[in-house]
């Protein structure tokens, strides 16, 4: 499997119709980007089954805006629309393959449930841990 550019004319439909999506953000000047691209290749070649997303961040700035990218490269996991997984900096292969297993082994039913659980906290305001993100 081949990866496929992520565009802002495309990022939702891929998003939205695919079971998991696996997207590297990059750009062409980022030696640590460059470096990394052979390794996110080849995993893509060993996880047909997911979605190899490319988001060039230097030309795809609103999708890049829209993820919240502050570095790069970030690799970021979604299943069903969900993201799972996010890390800046460049993973090694090993690390690449683990996440793709455990991310197609979540039961998804049971994470949809955590975050309406979540964000049922939230509007009751009894969420009181620190993740990130303004309450």
């Amino acid at each position: 499997m081949s990866t496929t550019e992520i565009t802002q004319d495309n990022v939702e439909t891929i998003l939205g119709s695919n079971d998991m999506v696996v997207l590297d953000c990059w750009a062409s000047w980022c030696g640590p980007c460059r470096s990394f691209a052979p390794t996110y290749e080849a995993a893509s070649e060993r996880h047909p089954s997911a979605v190899w997303g490319k988001l060039d961040t230097e030309a795809q700035p609103e999708v890049a805006q829209a993820f919240d990218i502050r570095s790069i490269p970030t690799v970021m996991v979604f299943r069903q629309g969900v993201l799972l997984f996010r890390q800046a900096g460049a993973l090694p292969a090993s690390a690449l393959d683990e996440i793709v297993e455990k991310v197609q082994g979540l039961d998804m039913d049971d994470i949809r449930k955590q975050i309406a659980e979540h964000e049922q906290a939230h509007a009751e305001g009894r969420c009181d841990h620190d993740h990130d993100h303004d309450h």
